[in-house]
């Protein structure tokens, strides 16, 4: 029995992989076990399980086909596995990972420890800024869907030479997907949504990485998204074509060439960042489809139709404003944040006028608040006219600091702060 397989099926290991696997939560594959049943049924079924493995007979169930809606249209698949084949997928990634990291390049951003999306965007600044300002924006065809499995278990070869550990990874490259109850075969493709796919995707990628760096080209990559800066249009075109050659020649990937494209930084969106130049050089914001997202995220959290209790409600909007700016925290957008925060606030005095529903409570509410007598009496006279009562004055006393005291952060002070 190989070392590599040892360490992986190792009690610290996977008592690792596990605790792991319980924190992420997610839903069931197609045994329907959950998160909350794993512990008693791996209790149960470890010990014949690892036998399993260790005899190479073990079995992966099938991931479950969901698909989930891109934002500019389409759909991805993701694949979702049972909690048990999670739990094994994240053991092997655990032990794995630091064979890869060893390998891998810097300018590689994505699912690697340590390392994240505003890297690589500090990254592209750096060579916008040295003048390399024509970009090479190249996508690859439904990436995760089409890998070509012989030439992903080649280099895993290549990384780990364990044929114990190979035939494992193979299972889970073979397991199947159930799609609306009906068995498919996965013949290519590493099914998105596992727990081994980020890694195997750095695996072939870094192929890619390698002949960008020989090739003494400035790039960066996250995941499959990946761009190369470049000194002029006609550099920009001849790197298109080459690399485009290659990918398809050498990788056996496809490259989407309906949306790769040669492009200037100020048109270009890469991880949801938007590039504008200042005087100073430049700099980086949210994309405005990225703006837009958020936005319309806080117009459903704010629909007045909701009925949700006002804490949970405050509760979500928080949590959605501290992921939102924590990510886009390096880019510039106090003026947008402005904005944003005004209609937010608009948005949530409606809320509140709908719960307080009947005249008198609404006069009572906004009496207590201090609003004179006449200005309450306007507001109410209004009634269920929402858009219009948002605009008295009567209503502008729900003022930020009483939604702070309500709990509501601010999007700009969070941002500031």
């Amino acid at each position: 029995m190989s070392q590599l397989l040892e360490r992986i099926l190792s009690r610290e290991n996977m008592f690792t992989a596990l605790a792991k696997v319980k924190a992420n939560k997610g839903a069931g594959g197609v045994d329907g076990i959950s998160t909350e049943e794993i512990d008693r049924y791996l209790r149960e079924n470890w010990v014949e399980i690892r036998d399993k493995i260790r005899r190479r007979t073990y079995k992966p169930q099938p991931v479950r086909r969901v698909e989930i809606p891109k934002p500019n249209g389409g759909v991805r698949n993701l694949g979702i596995p049972t909690v048990v084949d999670r739990v094994i997928e994240q053991a092997i990634a655990q032990v794995l990972t630091p064979i890869g990291e060893s390998q891998f390049s810097e300018y590689s951003y994505g699912f690697r420890p340590n390392r994240r999306a505003q890297q690589a965007i500090v990254k592209l600044l750096e060579y916008f800024n040295d003048g390399y300002t024509y970009i090479v924006d190249i996508d690859l065809e439904k990436f995760f869907d089409n890998v070509p499995q012989d030439k992903l278990m080649t280099l895993v070869h290549n990384l780990i030479n364990d044929p114990d550990t190979e035939s494992l990874i193979r299972k889970y490259l073979n397991a199947g997907v159930m799609v609306e109850g009906r068995y498919e075969e996965t013949t290519k493709g590493t099914p998105q949504g596992g727990n081994l796919s980020p890694l195997l995707s750095n695996i072939m990628l870094n192929e890619l990485d390698k002949e960008l760096e020989a090739r003494k080209l400035h790039f960066v990559r996250y995941a499959d998204d990946c761009v190369i800066a470049v000194g002029s249009n006609a550099a920009a075109n001849r790197v298109m074509g080459s690399m485009t050659k290659w990918i398809e020649k050498k990788l056996g990937l496809k490259v989407n060439m309906s949306k790769s494209k040669v492009t200037k930084p100020s048109r270009l969106k890469y991880l949801g960042f938007g590039f504008w130049k200042s005087k100073d050089g430049w700099k980086t914001k949210p994309h405005q489809d990225s703006m837009s997202r958020f936005e319309r995220k806080l117009k459903q959290l704010t629909g007045r139709s909701w009925s949700v209790s006002m804490d949970y409600r405050i509760r979500r909007l928080n949590q959605v404003i501290r992921g939102w700016i924590n990510y886009f925290r390096m880019g510039n957008m106090k003026a947008a944040l402005i904005r944003i925060d005004e209609h937010l606030r608009t948005r949530m005095r409606i809320v509140i006028w709908k719960q307080w529903k009947k005249s008198s409570k609404r006069y009572w509410g906004l009496r207590k608040l201090g609003v004179p007598e006449w200005m309450a009496k306007q507001s109410v006279g209004f009634g269920d006219h929402y858009q219009a009562v948002a605009k008295t004055t009567g209503l502008h006393h729900i003022s930020k600091e009483i939604l702070a005291k309500r709990g509501l952060i601010s999007c700009l002070d969070y941002y500031l702060n």
